[in-house]
């Protein structure tokens, strides 16, 4: 039995399957815009939580995004943004206590790292 075409299959089922997901993400994140639009319009914006809402649910939704992208392209520079803005998200709660912030500072270093050691470009070889 040739296994090639069951795995051409389940590459092709995979693919339209990711598609899918992103686009159910994409949809799920312009109904979320739009309720939090109406919702963030009826709160008191004289309030700092009012900001910090904002911001929540913006790098929500930037999160989604980056997901859909990640989904879609299966790009490492996506995946490291992708955790970049969940680092960042969690950063930003009011209730985030000291040893947090150490934690996502030092996450940060890493993802900053990661990013420099595979995704620099390779140095160009010049002829002898």
């Amino acid at each position: 039995m040739n296994p090639e075409p069951l795995i051409r299959l389940t590459k092709v089922s995979a693919k339209w399957l990711e598609r899918i997901l992103a686009v159910a993400i994409v949809a799920g994140i312009i109904a979320y815009g739009f309720a939090s639009a109406a919702e963030l319009l009826s709160m008191d914006w004289r309030s700092s939580e009012t900001f910090y809402d904002l911001m929540y649910r913006v790098l929500l939704m930037v999160i989604g995004v980056e997901l859909a992208r990640t989904l879609l392209t299966h790009d490492l520079g996506a995946i490291l943004e992708l955790l970049a803005f969940v680092v960042a998200r969690k950063t930003l709660k009011p209730d985030v206590d000291a040893f947090d912030i150490f934690l996502c500072a030092l996450a940060f270093v890493a993802l900053l790292a990661a990013r420099y050691y595979f995704l620099r470009p390779a140095p160009e070889k010049s002829p002898p």
